[in-house]
């Protein structure tokens, strides 16, 4: 069944576009995940298809029924679709009471209330902070007792804006396992933005990539600004930092944004001296992930660059967390965006 279905929809701001989607439909029952840099347009994508923001122009229809911009009729459809900020704000009194107020609206009777409560503590594995006071928990437990707050109201549809943002890694893994039970024993469809494509494979093959307020089929990935800059051999550079350059083909422009490929970024031999490679930046491994047949490392060279390689590449480096370890950059997989 198709949930949302928009056309030639757009939001602007001054007349500023951000958001320019030309068609899309989204299916019932499925996890989605929204990806692409910052300021692509994700956040303003969750809050129309929340109902919290209304857009310029277009079609959106939800159920098949387009979507009439009426406080009264939007009222409706916001108790079926329920978002989840990144930084949600809970209200300074205990957990019970923090879930029970959407309940309270709905009208829910108490004795109802208090098991709906416990169960959905129970999925988030926070059953234990019922009467805990909401001030004093940490960001991944304000989080998840956000998204408990969120299932309590049994919506149809859970959208999430960067659920793991700024976590760390244990708390990233038990909010991927938190959307995994909801979605398996829950009729609930999910969408949710993330920046780490290897979570986003984890979780679904479904993913919307933004890219300056449009759809993309390709994905972008290490998106990077910088100033062009050029040597005496008049070779051509993407100034990042004052110590980071990446080679670019030749351009017209002074300030570039570049897209560099994860596959296309070499692991160079520490047997081999600097002569040997071009120019090339000693980082350190701060990630190291499965994405379905091959390994993710990111690498902190200054900053942080995710590289994609087959496990024969990876066995050869033997690459391991933290450790040491130079790269560089193939010119081929580097596109001016």
């Amino acid at each position: 069944m198709i949930l949302y279905s928009l056309k030639n929809l757009k939001k602007q701001y001054n007349r500023r576009t951000v958001l320019d989607i030309s068609k899309l439909d989204i299916q019932s029952g499925n996890i989605y995940t929204l990806s692409g840099p910052n300021g692509a347009g994700k956040t303003t994508f969750l809050n129309i298809l929340s109902f919290l923001l209304i857009p310029s122009s277009g079609r959106l229809a939800y159920l098949n029924i387009p979507v009439k911009y009426n406080e009264k009729y939007l009222q409706q459809l916001r108790k079926s679709v329920i978002l989840v900020d990144q930084h949600p704000i809970l209200f300074s009194t205990s957990v019970y009471k923090n879930i029970e107020f959407g309940l309270k609206v709905r009208k829910i009777s108490r004795k109802k209330r208090k098991t709906i409560i416990e169960s959905a503590l129970d999925l988030v594995d926070m059953k234990m902070f019922i009467n805990a006071d909401a001030r004093h928990l940490s960001g991944g437990e304000t989080r998840r007792i956000a998204i408990a707050r969120a299932i309590a109201c049994s919506p149809d549809v859970l959208l999430l804006d960067e659920p793991t943002a700024d976590l760390d890694l244990e708390s990233r893994l038990t909010i991927e396992n938190i959307i995994r039970e909801i979605h398996a024993r829950k009729d609930i469809t999910i969408i949710f933005c993330t920046h780490d494509l290897s979570q986003a494979s984890r979780l679904t093959s479904k993913n919307i990539y933004f890219l300056n307020g449009q759809i993309h089929d390709i994905y972008h990935e290490n998106i990077f600004k910088g100033e062009l800059v050029t040597s005496n051999q008049k070779e051509y550079y993407c100034k990042i930092n004052e110590k980071i350059l990446i080679p670019v083909q030749s351009t017209d422009k002074d300030k570039i944004k570049i897209s560099i490929h994860p596959g296309m970024i070499n692991i160079i031999d520490h047997k081999k001296s600097d002569s040997d490679v071009s120019l090339s930046y000693t980082g350190r491994v701060t990630h190291l992930g499965m994405e379905k047949e091959k390994i993710r490392a990111v690498i902190d060279i200054g900053i942080s660059v995710s590289v994609l390689m087959e496990k024969a590449e990876y066995d050869l480096h033997m690459l391991r967390l933290n450790d040491s370890v130079k790269i560089n950059f193939d010119v081929d997989g580097i596109t001016i965006i």
